[in-house]
């Protein structure tokens, strides 16, 4: 259980890292935007993210 936590959490990076590494430009003006988000917004998206993932870890399990 432990080991395959590690390797979920070291794929996140993996994902995480490519946008910023690839275009950070665009990396850079996401975030920018994302600043001006309400803490309303940030949390439908922090909501969806985590549904959509839940979501896919039932369909794949």
């Amino acid at each position: 259980m432990t080991s395959t936590l590690l390797i979920a959490f070291a794929l996140m990076l993996v994902l995480e890292g490519l946008v910023p590494f690839i275009a950070p430009a665009i990396w850079r003006d996401t975030f920018r935007r994302l600043i001006q988000f309400t803490d309303g917004q940030i949390r439908f998206v922090g909501l969806a993210s985590i549904s959509t993932g839940m979501i896919l870890l039932m369909v794949f399990q």
